[in-house]
């Protein structure tokens, strides 16, 4: 490292967000960014510490003590370089990804303050672009054709890896636009869509092919592809069966999330199918990111309150030792949506709602609380009788997505992403994507070697 005791005099210095004030009246990206200084100091706080459990830690394998090292010393083309090896979307995980290897920085564990690698991967990625460091190449073509079923982090990551192998890919996507969970999921003051559309811009021009709005049916894969590459996502939402669901202004959190991002790319929806948070009070049920990025949404669109329960004990603050260094830790987090003004409340499972003409007006909670078992060791819900009335006129759904079932597939095609893991990250699908695609390599190269030795 070339300064490898920065660490002692240089604090961890974070970019922020833009102010509340400022970025709840626009969707553009929350999120700031260092000067090059500033960046380069950050760094220099990588502390070279024999055992990198920031690269344990990372589901790419990411090398952050390379890639830092280069940053410092402000060699950002071979920044570039060492990063692109295991990660082929840094413009995607610098934003979204909860950054697994922050908390599994040594720094983390000695002084509470990791090195700020989330945020330089994204200022290297950044800095790529805009120096022209990211280019098309074009590969030789080996003959064989592979086919992918979805254009998430995991179906994009499979493609990038195929198509270096010189297969031709096509990608399919059942929605209008390209990007999956990327595109309609995430909303964009966290991820802006020109970033995808930048991306995708570059793997057209080095031979992907995209086909949307053209739904697989995964019972009858067509013909005419050497292998398959299942990544459908987690297309169902985990719904709340409970008195008073089918009450007009109760909708799934992707209905809002989905909507608004669309509209965003241009689209226009009926007064009757708008999904729109102006002027309620928007009851937000599920305390995960998708929770919170409904949040964040709700308010630009103008809430007059907007209030998340969660079914779950509040979390501890701060450190929990049931997660210990350099596990990730199970700890209460504070998104920036929750910064712009949100009720959180926790341990509350919801028993009906209540309705006025049809119309969702309230949902009735009670208090819950969770014991250990101990036979098996493992939690339990026990409800109280304490019962409370929230006040609602729009609810969201954020509980999560259920694993998919997916029918006997062939012998030439592998699932990747939350297909394959249930719901996941955003990085934990890039990686999934990657290894489906090692795999459908050596699963053709056996059977093109296996037709040789036959001939």
């Amino acid at each position: 490292m070339g300064n490898p005791k920065a660490f002692l005099t240089i604090p961890r210095q974070e970019a922020g967000y833009r102010p509340v004030h400022e970025r709840i009246s626009d969707f553009g990206e929350v999120e700031q960014t260092l000067n090059t200084g500033e960046r380069k100091l950050q760094a220099s706080r990588c502390m070279d510490c024999g055992v990198p459990f920031c690269h344990w830690a990372c589901p790419l394998g990411n090398r952050p003590p390379e890639f830092q090292d280069a940053l410092f010393k402000g060699k950002w083309e071979e920044a570039y370089r060492i990063l692109s090896r295991t990660n082929d979307f840094p413009e995607f995980t610098g934003r979204v990804c909860p950054a697994l290897c922050e908390k599994s920085c040594v720094l983390q564990l000695s002084i509470g303050s990791p090195v700020t690698i989330r945020e330089d991967e994204a200022a290297i990625i950044e800095a790529a672009f805009r120096e022209g460091f990211v280019k098309a190449k074009r590969y030789p073509r080996n003959g064989m054709k592979v086919a992918v079923a979805g254009s998430g982090p995991a179906g994009l990551a499979a493609a990038v890896r195929l198509n270096r192998k010189g297969y031709e890919v096509t990608v399919f996507e059942k929605d209008e636009y390209i990007g999956g969970l990327l595109r309609f999921g995430i909303p964009n003051f966290k991820l802006h869509k020109h970033i995808i559309d930048r991306r995708l811009k570059i793997m057209e021009e080095e031979g992907i092919i995209f086909r949307t709005s053209c739904e697989i049916d995964l019972e009858h894969l067509p013909e005419g592809f050497d292998a398959w590459c299942i990544c459908t996502g987690t297309p169902d939402a985990r719904d709340l069966n409970v008195p008073g669901r089918e009450l007009k202004g109760i909708h799934l959190a992707m209905e809002l999330l989905a909507q608004q991002n669309r509209i965003l790319a241009g689209q226009t929806f009926p007064e009757d199918k708008s999904v729109n948070a102006k002027g309620r009070h928007v009851l937000v049920i599920g305390g995960g990111d998708t929770g919170s990025d409904c949040i964040g949404t709700a308010i630009r669109q103008g809430a007059a309150e907007v209030t998340q329960i969660e079914i779950m004990p509040k979390p501890p603050v701060g450190y929990n030792p049931a997660t210990p260094w350099p596990q990730w830790p199970l700890v209460l987090k504070t998104s920036s949506s929750h910064e712009e003004g949100c009720t959180r409340r926790w341990s509350l499972s919801t028993t009906r709602f209540i309705g006025k003409n049809g119309k969702v007006c309230g949902a009735e909670t009670e208090e819950v609380l969770w014991e250990k078992d101990p036979e098996t060791g493992r939690m339990t819900m026990k409800p109280t009788g304490k019962k409370e009335v929230l006040k609602a006129d729009m609810v969201l759904l954020a509980m999560g997505f259920l694993k998919p079932s997916l029918p006997e597939l062939p012998e030439n095609a592998f699932v990747a992403g939350d297909a394959a893991t249930g719901a996941s990250l955003v990085v934990k699908s890039m990686a999934g994507g990657q290894k489906a695609a090692a795999e459908i390599d050596r699963y053709l190269n056996g059977k093109k070697g296996a037709e040789t030795c036959a001939g």
